[in-house]
């Protein structure tokens, strides 16, 4: 055996390895890294509601559903508490100022403005109807009456709650007729004994006779307001108040919510 055979082989040279090609887990992405031009996904609801223009949430036709309808029990009283304070103020006014005028005294409340003179009106405001038969005047306002009460009930029971001039301005309108309707029945005439006068009456009443005189009419002219009572006052506070809810309703229900 030579020394040639007994030398070490040499070993191979340390070669660079091939990056290995096994696939890996890829990374997740971020949610800040996606695509902010994604879809949003909308909800087919949503999607109707948009298209028609007018979205009505749940809550609100819900709301629609459980409106209550007025309530007769608040009608009843208020127009009875009317009832009451005319039918109780006429009967002091023919008790205490017949009185007071057989003692030959007057019941003045504000000089020359305000007193009570006791007066019965057989026709209607203003005298209308004042010298027509009994056979033609009864009937007729008997049937007026009756008319504007059932008019006054039927339409309480369609009024929305947020008609609140409406709802407070109707049973004063019942409440004085029915005061002035139980006066035709019992006395065949209307008490009145509120007697106002003032220099805008009189103005007033100028104009009118001049308008008077263009149709060849006579208009008398006073400073007195025509004398009324209790059931009057009531009427023309509950007419003004339908006034009021007919002009908020016209302006819409945002302004219709906001009355008395």
């Amino acid at each position: 055996m030579t020394d040639r055979e007994n030398q070490p082989e040499p070993s191979e040279p340390n070669l660079p390895t091939e990056p290995s090609l096994e696939p890996t887990e890829p990374i997740p992405e971020s949610p800040e890294s996606a695509d902010s031009t994604a879809p949003i996904p909308v909800p087919e609801s949503a999607g109707s509601a948009l298209e028609d223009g007018s979205p009505v949430a749940d809550s609100e036709a819900a709301a629609d559903e459980e409106i209550v309808p007025p309530s007769f029990v608040f009608f009843g009283v208020v127009a009875a508490v009317s009832l009451v304070l005319d039918v109780t103020s006429k009967a002091w006014a023919v008790t205490e100022l017949r009185r007071l005028t057989l003692l030959g005294e007057e019941s003045v409340l504000v000089k020359n403005h305000l007193e009570f003179s006791l007066a019965f009106n057989r026709g209607g405001a203003w005298g209308l109807f004042q010298d027509a038969s009994e056979a033609v005047r009864k009937p007729f306002f008997l049937i007026v009456s009756m008319a504007a009460l059932i008019f006054i009930v039927s339409l309480y029971h369609r009024i929305h709650p947020s008609q609140r001039a409406l709802r407070w301005g109707l049973p004063l309108v019942l409440g004085g007729a029915l005061g002035n309707l139980v006066d035709r029945i019992v006395r065949g005439s209307v008490v009145d004994f509120i007697d106002y006068r003032a220099d805008w009456v009189r103005l007033m009443n100028e104009g009118i006779a001049a308008l008077a005189n263009l149709a060849s009419r006579n208009w008398h002219v006073t400073d007195h307001w025509p004398t009324f009572n209790v059931a009057d006052i009531s009427i023309c506070v509950g007419v003004g108040l339908m006034a009021i809810d007919m002009i908020t309703s016209s302006r819409g229900p945002d302004a219709a919510t906001g009355g008395v």
